[in-house]
């Protein structure tokens, strides 16, 4: 599954868009107080923008990254919080969906059933592991526990084939490290170093508090999970390279699989998910599943058995009692992102009824707080969006004539999603009871379950959402080339019924206009407008595309985010580009939109001024080291700061609007600047 997100989406356009009527004043948008003037904005725009929010925003010990983006999520989750605890607070009639909302809800919420009972949830599971004699038990009791949410060695997942886009394929994954990183397993910089150190810690406390082993023998068999995890890492691809949708996709048939790969019972694993009737698949990283074959036959079962406990253990750690969860938040949350105080308790049921019932919970939201009208609305913005991306595409002088008209053919086919899908999930086949815990699996075995029955050896259902209704996000989908906007995103401080096209073209505007150049990024130029994965570019075009991208990923590259770490210019050129593409869509069709009525000048800055504002302050953010750190391991995003100190000096309009000079230390000169979109 090839989702590209970006994190907000969606918004207005001209006054009538908007509903206002006729003569009414709107607001320019921008909060003064949000800005700090001290600062020169052709040398620190981000600065400039956002002191004063990141001012008036300090972290509390709960966060590691908290920004305007972050406040809009916090604001969604006081609304769904209000919407569950009422589901939870009622009679409801037994089985029937908000019986299953209230249950969940009301396990994760009882501390005191939790602390009673320890880490006993895991207990039986724990013990079975214990009792198998041989690999093969052992491997049987995994792939049942990686159905219930356990971590795997490798992923099992269908969706559709990238070559044959109307049709659905089961692909395997790399998977199996439980830090995710394979950086955080092979680097040896004194931040990763530390970061080893703390996982080792939090497992030998977690192996201590479920009497693994005695206590002599823990730093042994530490050692021993942590090294099967580190050769596993040493093969596994990295987050740039699997970037790479050519070298992931190895199609073969079942047959084939079991030639090739005759160290893995694959009839087991398949039949286990109930999915027997497979004749295809693609092994997306054929070495990794060669070393977890290697890793089978030559690691001992004794080893192997911890490796599975640990997964199973860090799995559940955030399910059980309070004693526990402190320590997974010790790596997790302190280690790993330098927060200091843990999430409250109902904040993590929310979370985890979402995971679980995403779709009914979304139902209910959207029936309160998205009105059918705003559909309308967002539906229509989209399209003044995409006839400015046309306008862009036109304009573009490297981009031959018969590369223009496939890439209109694509921009016309894109299949526009808003607000909330036009049919909900039946969650009818999900058993809850009052075991969180066991909730947990319940719903991880749901999830894979109802996969198989609506995926397997069928085709491609675009009317499906990869996002819930409540979800503040957005994604483009390039094997359905789809672009979706969900209701928690249209909301301010991303979208203002009250403010004016400057700044609603500027936050929104850029933000959908990124996720539509998704469909023309370094990786989604190579999907057609069937997403199919196909060469649909002259080579000349080809050439000159590579050529602009890569100025982009040398420019970002460059970017030291913390002492001696740099941004990763590669990992990032697809959300980079994005960016990119989003600022010029968005301002093109500002200036559609306002060429018949311009707005005047307000509060001091001019129409211009305020959509360059209103994007930076989309980015408005606080960070600690940690999350810097690790981000910029693993997130294909480049960081607030950059996202806006990093684009703006590429983006001509920017320069005008600001009188920006070459005696400005943002100032790049033109022939150095991204030349894309």
């Amino acid at each position: 599954m090839k989702i590209k997100n970006i994190l907000p989406m969606m918004a207005l356009t001209t006054l009538a868009a908007c509903g206002t009527g006729q003569g009414t004043k709107l607001s320019m948008g921008i909060d003064p107080a949000n800005l700090d003037t001290t600062a020169a904005p052709g040398t620190d725009f981000y600065r400039y923008a956002c002191g004063g929010w990141m001012d008036s925003h300090p972290l509390s010990a709960e966060y590691s990254r908290y920004g305007s983006f972050d406040k809009l999520v916090e604001d969604c989750n006081e609304q769904l919080r209000t919407l569950i605890e009422e589901v939870a607070a009622r009679d409801n009639e037994p089985g029937s969906v908000a019986d299953k909302i209230a249950r969940l809800y009301n396990s994760a919420m009882d501390s005191t059933k939790l602390n009673s009972e320890g880490i006993q949830p895991i207990r039986k599971d724990l013990g079975r592991i214990t009792d198998c004699t041989d690999k093969q038990m052992l491997f049987q009791l995994y792939t049942q526990l990686q159905m219930q949410g356990v971590g795997g060695l490798f992923s099992v997942f269908i969706d559709a084939d990238i070559k044959n886009s109307k049709m659905n394929l089961v692909q395997l994954y790399q998977s199996g490290l439980v830090m995710g990183q394979k950086d955080y397993y092979l680097d040896t910089d004194s931040a990763t170093l530390a970061i080893r150190d703390a996982y080792k810690r939090y497992m030998t406390a977690y192996f201590k508090r479920c009497a693994i082993a005695p206590e002599s023998e823990l730093p042994q068999r530490i050692d021993n999970v942590l090294a099967l995890e580190t050769r596993l890492a040493r093969v596994s691809r990295s987050r740039t390279d699997l970037r790479d949708d050519e070298k992931n996709y190895n199609k073969m048939s079942i047959g084939k699989l079991n030639e090739d790969f005759p160290g893995i019972d694959w009839g087991y694993v398949f039949g286990a998910m109930g999915a027997n009737d497979i004749t295809e698949l693609s092994v997306g990283q054929p070495e990794v599943i060669h070393e977890v074959e290697a890793i089978w036959a030559e690691t001992s079962l004794d080893v192997l058995k911890d490796y599975v406990r640990w997964q199973l253990m860090d799995a559940a750690g955030g399910s059980l009692d309070d004693e526990t969860r402190a320590m997974q938040f010790e790596f997790w949350g302190r280690a790993m992102s330098g927060r200091q105080e843990d999430r409250p308790r109902w904040k993590r049921a929310v979370a985890v009824t979402q995971d679980a019932l995403g779709e009914a919970i979304g139902q209910l939201y959207v029936e309160k707080h998205f009105p059918p009208a705003a559909k309308e609305r967002m539906v229509q913005l989209v399209k003044n969006l995409q006839v400015a991306l046309g306008e862009r595409i036109d304009a573009q002088s490297w981009m031959s004539d018969s590369t223009k008209a496939v890439a209109h053919e694509k921009l016309d086919a894109f299949i526009v999603k808003v607000g909330y899908p036009d049919k909900w999930k039946d969650y009818s086949e999900l058993t809850i009871g009052d075991n969180y815990w066991e909730n947990q699996k319940n719903a991880s075995l749901w999830a894979v379950v109802d996969m198989v029955n609506r995926k397997l050896n069928k085709p491609v259902d675009n009317t499906e959402w990869y996002m819930t209704p409540q979800t503040v996000n957005a994604y483009y989908n390039p094997t359905t080339n789809e672009i979706c906007f969900p209701a928690g995103i249209l909301q301010p401080p991303f979208f203002d019924m009250e403010a004016d096209d400057a700044f609603n073209y500027g936050a929104i505007g850029v933000v959908i206009g990124h996720e539509m150049t998704h469909g023309f990024d370094d990786q989604g130029a190579k999907f057609d407008k069937d997403g199919n994965l196909r060469q649909w570019w002259t080579a000349d075009d080809t050439k000159n595309f590579e050529e602009r991208t890569n100025v982009m990923r040398d420019f970002f590259g460059n970017i030291e985010v913390l002492p001696g770490l740099k941004c990763n210019g590669q990992l990032t050129l697809g959300e980079n580009m994005a960016d990119h593409g989003g600022l010029q869509v968005a301002y093109q069709a500002f200036k559609n939109a306002t060429k018949d009525a311009p707005l005047t000048d307000e509060g001091g800055f001019t129409p211009d001024q305020r959509f360059f504002l209103a994007y930076a302050g989309v980015w408005a953010s606080n960070e600690r080291d940690e999350e810097i750190r690790n981000r910029t391991k693993g997130d294909p995003h480049a960081l607030g700061r950059w996202r806006v100190n990093g684009q703006l000096p590429h983006i001509d309009a920017w320069y005008d609007a600001f009188g920006i000079t070459e005696s400005d230390p943002m100032f790049v000169p033109k022939a150095e600047r991204v030349d894309i979109w």
